[in-house]
């Protein structure tokens, strides 16, 4: 019964995105896909390392490192809901380009069938599901482009919906400086069928990100700056924004200054590299706290942690993302490189 009350909200948008969604369509591409990505704080844009999953958000990410690589991971959600994601990856030396191919899924579950007075008329499931295909290449020792392209489809008993999409993105990435810089346009494409006879448009987001190791400390800094395409990220709400004044009793109104608006942009986050073994991830995205937080009882929302940890060749990672005070998000993913299998019998 909870899930048949549950299913208009949780087939909306905005599922894990609160006010932005509803504006636009396939909000499954916007879901954390891995446990890293989720403990920094969503999208990771910004760091070149062999973690094949980087290239979910970013293409140009892509390298040889993470050729002959698997990743698996999976989200558990509310009222029997599951988020999974696979991924793999393989490097053409001729080509000199690494490609990879991933899938991406919500299974809402199964729900009853009724008709106008209550009677059951049986069961049916609901689901999104993303295909991608990607590849990315260095252009030289600094610079590196690459491009997904992805298939989406939305499904809701007999109803469907589809769409293609395309994300593009470049880095910089200087080692010796222990800086990378990265812009990506995500999500460029079409909806070619929807439920209705209206189309809607997809989640397009421009996104900047940077990332600094330090050389003789064991930090990573970040900074991802999300939705540029969009100045203005506020919205009304009469609860957070009207207040009563204890001197006079009037209603004051807070108005939300520039830079207030500018934050709601960042999502700040930091990795603690304590060995190639082990790693702290933490991160905090202002967007989630503004748009999620309760105004009498903010709690941790908007605070994600993680930690990743290295097991003999298999790497496994936990993400944890507070969303709501009654949506918390823990994410588990793991990852095998064949080529460490093969070094080891060599």
């Amino acid at each position: 019964m909870r899930k048949n009350l549950l299913l208009p909200f949780l087939l909306l948008p905005g599922l894990l995105t609160a006010q932005l969604g509803g504006q636009s369509v396939f909000r499954v591409l916007d879901i954390p896909a891995s446990a890293r990505a989720s403990a920094l704080g969503g999208n990771y844009i910004a760091v070149k390392d062999n973690d094949i999953n980087l290239g979910l958000y970013n293409p140009a990410l892509l390298n040889p490192d993470m050729g002959r690589q698997v990743s698996l991971s999976w989200l558990p959600y509310f009222e029997g809901i599951n988020v999974g994601y696979a991924s793999y990856a393989h490097h053409f030396d001729s080509l000199r380009t690494t490609f990879s191919g991933a899938v991406q899924y919500v299974d809402y579950g199964t729900f009853n069938r009724t008709d106008a007075t209550g009677n059951e008329l049986g069961q049916f499931r609901a689901g999104e599901y993303a295909f991608q295909v990607g590849a990315g290449r260095a252009i030289d020792s600094l610079f590196s482009i690459g491009a997904n392209v992805k298939f989406i489809t939305s499904s809701l008993d007999t109803y469907t919906s589809s769409g293609i999409a395309l994300d593009l993105g470049g880095t910089y990435h200087k080692p010796s400086k222990g800086v990378t810089l990265s812009a990506v346009v995500r999500n460029i494409g079409y909806q070619t069928s929807s439920f209705t006879s209206e189309r809607e448009k997809l989640a397009t987001q421009v996104m900047l990100g940077i990332t600094y190791k330090f050389k003789h400390a064991p930090f990573r800094v970040g900074l991802m700056l999300e939705n540029l395409q969009r100045w203005d990220l506020t919205y009304p709400d009469a609860a957070r924004d009207r207040q009563i004044d204890p001197t006079t009793g009037e209603v004051v109104v807070k108005k939300t200054t520039n830079a207030e608006k500018a934050l709601l942009h960042a999502v700040p986050s930091a990795e603690i590299l304590l060995s190639k073994n082990f790693m702290i991830r933490l991160g905090y995205n202002f967007r989630t706290r503004y748009e999620m937080a309760l105004a009498s009882r903010t709690g941790a929302v908007g605070l994600s942690f993680g930690l990743g940890l290295r097991v003999s060749k298999v790497h496994i990672s936990y993400g944890f993302n507070q969303l709501h005070l009654a949506g918390i998000r823990n994410t588990i993913t793991i990852a095998v490189r064949f080529s460490d299998f093969k070094k080891a019998e060599g």
